[in-house]
């Protein structure tokens, strides 16, 4: 489908920069096609021109999505046809982006996830110098910690399935997916990760992903933008301090003792930097509790939910692993499915010793032969009255404390606990456990005694009700594994609607998931894209972005 994505990149293109060309020239409709003519360019041309009543003309493809609502999947296009052939495409977004090695102004950015390094190729774009310093490592230095945990069942506390350059979205799949469309520019987005080594399918995709396997060369090829055109990056730097003048963040400092500093600092931390909170409370920095989720992780054969989500016993060519989405209510709370992973592996999430977290990722494929997602359950402030002695952190150490009783629960090693879905629910342990994609190994554990009871209450009935709604989702094929706990962070750094900067510290800006203003991918990518034009309007800053 490679030449309808390079003419929608064109139509697009032209589309943003003269709006002429989008009126009555071009006609959009949607047309239906056969999952095994899905790839026929000419099937999908001369049906959009039957459909539209035209002889010739020139198609794009807008949208794609599958729709398995009937017995027969289809896969439903929004198409783009035209009378006169699409003006060549213009210049790359990176193509504009000035050289800021030396530029009067910088900005330093706590954290190279998606947050930091959009916010980074913002700066650089409005002529802002970015000076980003990771904890972690570099994402290829990563992989072999990432190996560690894994097969010896090592946590390195700052390189892991969350640390580390491009954060937890590095390993989580890929999926850029989000409802977030008034937050920022999906399309830009979208089209820097495309400039940087993604599949241009995600342009197009109503579920775009990426992959666990080619997101670290899309990273590395960020980083080499920034590096390209002057900005720094700064691996294993934990930083430890904030050098705070006059009520005014004036840099950092890191575990080396090395200082940066900059005209503002944009804190870009993730859900799981907890030092991190513990700082900003200790230095008199405002942090807020806010309403998390936690719950189990559910493994499902793919070929199970394919056969219920497609109504066939085989998955037909051409269509890809099958997702699901599920929510529902039980006593005041809501019940979820979260991070869907078809085709998908459960991993080590752990960010210390001596605890066990999952998490679920897929390769660019999405060929595994399981489908996994968490399954939590809504958490707010009441359902913690019994950790109200530690304050602000209450859910923080909630969280802790069932993933360290999570570890206890096995034999010290990154080994997961698990029960099979029908033993979860009826309140008994698994004789035996089925295969699992959790390379370190699952054992057999009574998660119903080791979930506190109101998560286990409410995860036993939403589970049923998700059973009902999905014919053979309730079976002792499924497995349950503990403990999905780092769906969103519980601590919430408060920043001004307008300004986006701390409520009560100048020149700081919290930024992404970890602050609590995003969850996932794109939405994080958006809020990094919008803190950085914050930090250029409050530096006087007369260049625009795109």
């Amino acid at each position: 489908m490679g030449l309808f994505l390079e003419i929608y990149k064109k139509h697009s293109d032209v589309c943003r920069n003269a709006s002429y060309f989008c009126g009555e020239m071009i006609k959009q409709i949607e047309i239906a096609i056969l999952p095994k003519d899905i790839n026929n360019e000419e099937i999908i041309r001369s049906t959009t021109l039957r459909k539209v009543g035209w002889k010739n003309g020139f198609v794009s493809i807008k949208r794609k999505s599958i729709d398995a609502r009937q017995q027969q999947p289809l896969f439903r296009l929004l198409m783009e046809v035209s009378k006169e052939e699409f003006p060549p495409r213009i210049t790359h977004i990176k193509d504009t982006f000035p050289n800021v090695s030396d530029s009067n102004y910088s900005c330093i950015i706590v954290g190279a996830g998606p947050a930091g390094y959009f916010a980074a190729l913002e700066l650089i774009e409005l002529g802002i110098k970015p000076i980003i310093v990771e904890r972690g490592k570099e994402v290829r230095e990563r992989r072999r910690d990432l190996r560690a945990i894994q097969q010896e069942g090592k946590v390195n506390p700052d390189s892991n399935y969350c640390f580390g350059e491009g954060g937890a979205g590095t390993y989580s799949d890929g999926k850029l997916y989000t409802r977030s469309h008034k937050r920022g520019n999906i399309s830009k987005a979208l089209q820097l990760l495309v400039e940087h080594g993604a599949q241009e399918d995600i342009l197009i995709d109503s579920h775009p992903h990426i992959g666990s396997n080619k997101l670290p060369k899309v990273v590395s090829n960020i980083r080499e933008t920034i590096l390209e055109f002057g900005g720094e990056i700064h691996f294993n730097s934990k930083i430890v301090d904030f050098i705070i003048e006059d009520n005014k963040i004036r840099g950092v400092i890191d575990e080396k003792n090395s200082s940066f500093k900059a005209d503002a600092t944009i804190l870009a931390t993730g859900h799981s930097a907890r030092d991190i909170f513990y700082l900003l409370d200790k230095k008199g920095i405002k942090i807020e509790s806010k309403p998390f989720a936690l719950g189990l992780r559910i493994e499902h054969p793919q070929a199970l939910i394919d056969k219920i989500q497609y109504k066939q016993q085989e998955r037909e060519e051409n269509l890809p692993a099958s997702s699901y989405k599920l929510v529902c209510q039980v006593k005041d709370r809501g019940v979820f499915s979260f991070c869907m992973c078809p085709g998908g592996l459960v991993v080590p999430a752990a960010t210390a010793p001596g605890e066990i977290v999952v998490n679920g990722m897929s390769m660019s494929r999405r060929d595994s032969a399981f489908a996994n997602s968490g399954i939590v359950v809504s958490l707010e402030d009441e359902d913690l009255l019994a950790y109200t002695n530690h304050g602000v952190f209450a859910g923080l150490e909630f969280q802790k404390d069932v993933e360290q009783k999570m570890f206890a629960a096995g034999d010290g090693s990154q080994k997961a606990p698990a029960q099979r879905l029908t033993d979860f629910i009826q309140g008994k342990l698994s004789k035996d456990l089925p295969d699992s994609s959790y390379i370190p190994g699952i054992f057999s554990a009574p998660l119903h005694e080791i979930l506190p009871f109101p998560v286990y209450e409410r995860l036993k009935e939403g589970l049923k009700i998700f059973g009902k709604k999905m014919k053979g989702y309730y079976t002792s094929e499924a497995i349950v594994i503990g403990v999905e706990s780092r769906t969103s962070s519980p601590i919430k750094i408060p920043r001004d609607k307008i300004t986006l900067m701390h409520e009560n510290v100048d020149a700081l800006f919290p930024c992404g998931e970890g602050a609590g203003y995003a969850g996932g991918i794109i939405s994080a990518a958006m809020d990094g894209q919008n803190v950085a034009k914050a930090v250029g309007k409050y530096l006087k800053i007369t260049r625009t972005a795109k």
